[in-house]
């Protein structure tokens, strides 16, 4: 049985945090770190499962991996052509992140290997990566419906590929150019959209001959990667439930502090400040080759908009907090434009409707979205269904509740953010796990 939270309305929020390091950049700091010639120093890698599983994956394969001290990791780089087979499968556990990049690195290698996850990522469909880097000449097997585990075979020549991604997405454009490593020629990359560029910037950071722009990227194949230290900024996706918590309870005032402000990041920020919202930006500087700020972040009453299309890209992992938001505001709004919600962790608009209807809150849902009308939070009773930003979403909700909230199965919060709940308690929110 899954760990469940309790949580109660709060009175207000007030203090000094710092976020866990962001997920996107610790799995592949240790990724090109692993890759590269030299050693490698990361400073604020994010201690979850996720992040670690992908830590763990690259030691299967070779590479030493220190823990200098929580949050640090020293990597011995064994070069772009240095990995060695695994006899036993690869479990990424529940990460997408780590499975769909490492696809595109496995692709290129002298040996067969096996990806495996548990039981959410095995629900995940992995096609979207599997269709273009076959298109590259990489073999790979999946079960029915291109779903994990994935069987990469090694000694396939990949040959750079000029791809369009049926949708934006930051994950499938990554895989492809990490193939594009392996490749001969180039490998170009074009979006629908243009969305997060984590991998671009590091690969230039680490040396890797590139170039991007929004929606678009391009590299060639027989290069190397060269040892670089990289800082993780604070997670912004961590961040954001803290953003929109802050926001919404009365008299908060929150800072948070060297938050990662990538713009391909930052869409909730622009959708928030257009519903009332009031954040500041202090400090910016930049941190391992991305933008970082701090965010002082005071309650304001928000009201209901149509969520601009042009920012979904730039927040897919920021809509359940979103919907919180949404929740609290007046009137409705409405998001168009998100059907990647529908194959995250969770079908995270059905969950996040059902779980809001369970709260009081009228919900239409839509196959690419939905309308929120903004109303009364009453207590209830969640399902989160394993999925860790469903969970961390109706904390935030239950700050405003007329009533207790039991929120379940939030065990997979420690995929991306170890010790919320008492980071949560620690800015005043009233949170408890319950057995």
């Amino acid at each position: 049985m899954g760990l469940d939270w309790i949580a109660s309305p709060s009175t207000s929020l007030r203090g000094t945090l710092d976020v866990p390091g962001d997920k996107s950049v610790s799995h592949r700091a240790i990724m090109f770190a692993a890759l590269a010639d030299g050693v490698s120093r990361i400073e604020g890698f994010l201690e979850g499962e996720d992040t670690r599983a992908t830590a763990a994956i690259f030691r299967q394969l070779g590479v030493r991996i220190e823990t200098a001290s929580d949050g640090v990791r020293i990597v011995h780089g064994v070069g772009i052509d240095g990995l060695q087979a695994s006899n036993a499968p690869l479990d990424c556990g529940n990460a997408g992140t780590g499975m769909r990049l490492l696809t595109g690195v496995l692709a290129g290698q002298r040996f067969d290997c096996v990806l495996i996850g548990d039981e959410s990522l095995s629900r995940r469909p992995m096609r979207r990566v599997i269709d273009p880097l076959s298109r590259m000449g990489a073999r790979i097997e999946a079960n029915e419906g291109g779903l994990p585990p994935l069987r990469v075979h090694g000694n396939h020549v990949l040959q750079g590929i000029d791809y369009t991604t049926e949708v934006a997405s930051a994950q499938v454009k990554s895989a492809i150019l990490l193939a594009g490593l392996y490749a001969h020629g180039d490998t170009t990359v074009r979006e629908p959209h243009p969305t997060r560029d984590y991998t671009e910037r590091m690969l230039a950071a680490f040396g890797w001959p590139i170039e991007f722009a929004p929606g678009f990227a391009r590299l060639s194949g027989g290069h190397r990667l060269r040892a670089t230290d990289v800082h993780v900024p604070a997670d912004f996706s961590s961040a954001a439930f803290f953003i929109v918590a802050a926001t919404l309870v009365p008299g908060s005032e929150l800072r948070l502090q060297r938050v990662g402000m990538n713009p391909r990041r930052t869409g909730l920020l622009h959708v928030l400040r257009a519903m009332g919202a009031d954040i500041v930006e202090q400090n910016p500087s930049e941190q391992g080759g991305e933008p970082v700020a701090d965010l002082v972040i005071r309650h304001a009453a928000l009201h209901g908009i149509e969520v601009p299309v042009e920012h979904v890209p730039d927040m897919i992992d920021e809509f359940p907090a979103l919907f919180v938001a949404a929740t609290c505001a007046q009137g409705a709004t409405i998001v168009r434009g998100a059907a990647e919600l529908r194959v995250k962790e969770s079908d995270r608009i059905a969950t996040m409707a059902t779980g809001l209807r369970a709260l009081g809150i009228s919900v239409d849902e839509t196959p690419d979205g939905a309308t929120i009308h903004g109303g009364r939070v009453h207590g209830g009773r969640i399902d989160s269904h394993g999925d860790h930003r469903i969970a961390m979403a109706f904390a935030i909700a239950a700050q405003l509740a007329d009533g207790e909230v039991r929120i379940g199965d939030v065990s997979n919060v420690a995929t991306s953010f170890p010790g919320f709940d008492a980071l949560a308690r620690a800015a005043g929110m009233n949170v408890k796990p319950f057995d």
